[in-house]
């Protein structure tokens, strides 16, 4: 959702709410995984079509060569991982997101979590001169705070459109319009508030980001990454149940949510 709030040049774009998109899942090689069970003269198959839960499984089982042994459904072999806490087996599962409509001070504190791979928009090529910003709920909730955190957002703003103008007649002299645009932007981008609108390409195994919700999804996390943990957590439940399953979310006394598991630290 976004809420506009009127300036003298150009309206103030506000995003409310960040989006998370599931847009890449783990594949199967199955000839592979075939010739592999053929060589060691072991059979194996599972009932899963998620192929970051087969691939865990099939690597858990690789530790103790189960193939074919025991806890016959992938759900029931995951659980049981799960249970013991044999983490490493998880990284073997992997997901990719998109996520939109955040902050740069949520991405500052997501690089933290140094088990991703990440690829963010780059302020050095990207014009910022009509980005949107993210307002906190607890100032949007406030006329005088919204107020002056509109105030000081359209301050940054008219200083980076000034900023940038001057800087290009600065580089006038370089040839290369590309890199004039980048000299003029990497330097005006000092003035941007950390509100500023990001885009950010994300890429965590399952035991990372098991740890990223566990620590972001807590009531003690900050509001706004709270929000994309549980964003997260919706997707990854549905996508991967075996892996996800454990956890739920319990609403808190002013409506927002919490992530929980009974087995954290996995």
């Amino acid at each position: 959702m976004e809420a506009v709030e009127p300036t003298q040049k150009k309206a103030l774009k506000i995003v409310r709410e960040p989006k998370v998109y599931l847009v890449g899942r783990q594949e199967l090689d199955r000839e592979a995984i075939e010739r592999f069970l053929a060589d060691q003269g072991v059979s194996w198959s599972t009932d899963t079509e998620v192929g970051a839960e087969a691939l865990a499984e099939m690597a858990g089982r690789a530790c103790y060569m189960s193939y074919g042994k025991g806890r016959k459904t992938n759900r029931e072999f995951l659980a049981h991982i799960i249970e013991v806490g044999h983490g490493s087996v998880l990284e073997h599962g992997v997901w990719n997101f998109l996520v939109t409509g955040v902050s740069r001070s949520f991405t500052h504190e997501l690089i933290r979590h140094r088990h991703f791979s990440y690829s963010q928009l780059s302020q050095r090529y990207v014009d910022e001169s009509e980005s949107d910003f993210i307002e906190p709920d607890v100032i949007a909730g406030d006329p005088e705070l919204h107020a002056v955190w509109c105030e000081a957002v359209n301050a940054a703003r008219a200083a980076y459109d000034q900023l940038v103008a001057g800087l290009e007649k600065h580089f006038a002299g370089e040839p290369d319009k590309t890199l004039r645009r980048k000299l003029a932007r990497q330097a005006a981008r000092s003035v941007l508030p950390n509100a500023t609108e990001t885009k950010i390409f994300v890429t965590g195994n399952a035991r990372a980001l098991r740890h990223f919700i566990e620590l972001r999804g807590s009531e003690h996390a900050d509001v706004e990454i709270r929000k994309v943990a549980v964003e997260m957590l919706r997707i990854l439940m549905r996508d991967s149940p075996a892996l996800f399953g454990d956890y739920k979310l319990v609403e808190l006394p002013d409506g927002t949510l919490v992530t929980h598991t009974d087995h954290p630290h996995v």
